[in-house]
């Protein structure tokens, strides 16, 4: 068993706030970050691992100088490159030169179709920086998605949000729906989407990935309060990839620090090889061993891998439970009870939680 991706949290600052972040409340500060050497020498050891995908993100991995470098890096490493981006800080000159370093691809996040909502839910004058550097990227031989992060106060937008898409020339659309760890668990009821919303936003993108099929490419990540069975997460516990966030500690994914009694590992003083093969937070939840009923004895435990881990420890405090968003959990009532309240709940909430950036 080898990883595929290595996600680079290269810093966690960032200048955009947005509701549905899903850093940790408590994000490394820009003093901890790891040199570019440092990253450098983190992926040849992934290469040399078997990972063939580098994502870099963060926060806003363009508020790091070094970037470029951290690019070329990456390519010197044979890794195909993704920059996971807000936009900002990437203007048309540094955009060349991040293609020049090697940069194999740009998924670009949009909050909305319209400016002043999109603008409300990043916390920041940022949605017309977007439309700007996606009108650069369209004239560059790069890879290139818009990411829509879609919830209840922007669902019913949907088509523009599509309609967006296509008159920026994207390759890809993902139309990620809300997850709810970090700062979206925060902001849950007043994002969570209605019934309604969903059966709308599932007729809509199936009629519009028939629609446009061949031209653009459109990928649906559904909520997992509404679903039937829990999602494989992060394609299983330390199967498929691993993260690294900007002090250099490893994780089998972004939110796993909810887990209180996971020890990590940092990979400036132990080989990547060893921590991915070795260490107890990656092993703890992979095979079948650490499974309860009903995840241990069901058909599709090869396929979910008993769901996620974070979600169960943060909706049931027990990181070793069923996923209570599968519909044969014990705990499903827990899901159950959230979106009954959600549904009878004015649309207008007041509030918004926003992200605060570390120091």
């Amino acid at each position: 068993m080898r990883p595929q991706a290595l996600i680079a949290e290269i810093t966690h600052r960032c200048p955009l706030h947005c509701v549905y972040c899903s850093n940790p409340l408590a994000m490394r500060p820009r003093g901890e970050e790891m040199p570019a050497g440092s990253w450098e020498h983190l992926f040849r050891e992934a290469a040399e691992l078997g990972v063939l995908h580098l994502h870099l993100t963060g926060g806003e991995p363009a508020l790091r100088p070094d970037l470029e470098e951290l690019v070329r890096a990456g390519r010197a490493a044979n890794l195909y490159v993704n920059l996971i981006t807000s936009g900002i800080g990437v203007s048309e000159q540094r955009m060349d030169a991040l293609i020049e370093a090697g940069l194999d691809h740009l998924q670009l996040s949009f909050q909305d179709a319209q400016e002043a909502p999109a603008n409300e839910y990043a916390g920041a004058r940022a949605h017309a920086r977007k439309l700007a550097l996606a009108e650069v990227v369209r004239g560059r031989q790069v890879g290139f998605t818009m990411n829509a992060v879609v919830h209840r106060q922007n669902l019913d937008r949907l088509e523009g949000i599509i309609a967006m898409a296509e008159q920026l020339g994207v390759d890809r659309l993902e139309i990620a729906n809300v997850q709810y760890y970090g700062w979206a668990l925060e902001n849950r009821d007043r994002m969570m989407p209605t019934r309604r919303q969903m059966e709308a936003c599932v007729e809509s993108v199936r009629n519009h990935q028939e629609r446009l099929k061949g031209r653009l490419r459109i990928d649906f990540v559904p909520p997992d309060y509404y679903a039937r069975y829990p999602k494989a997460c992060m394609g299983g516990w330390g199967r498929s990839l691993m993260v690294v966030d900007p002090a250099g500690w490893v994780l089998p994914c972004h939110a796993a620090r909810v887990i209180p009694d996971l020890a990590f590992e940092n990979a400036q003083s132990r080989q990547l090889r060893a921590i991915w093969e070795e260490s107890s937070a990656f092993q703890r939840f992979r095979g079948e061993e650490w499974m309860p009923e009903p995840c241990r004895s069901c058909d599709r435990r090869h396929e979910d891998f008993g769901g996620c881990r974070c979600q169960a420890m943060l909706l049931t405090g027990n990181a070793s439970a069923t996923d209570p968003v599968c519909s044969l959990a014990p705990d499903r009532g827990l899901v159950d009870a959230v979106v009954e309240r959600v549904n009878a709940a004015p649309a207008d909430t007041p509030g918004w939680v926003y992200r605060i950036d570390p120091v």
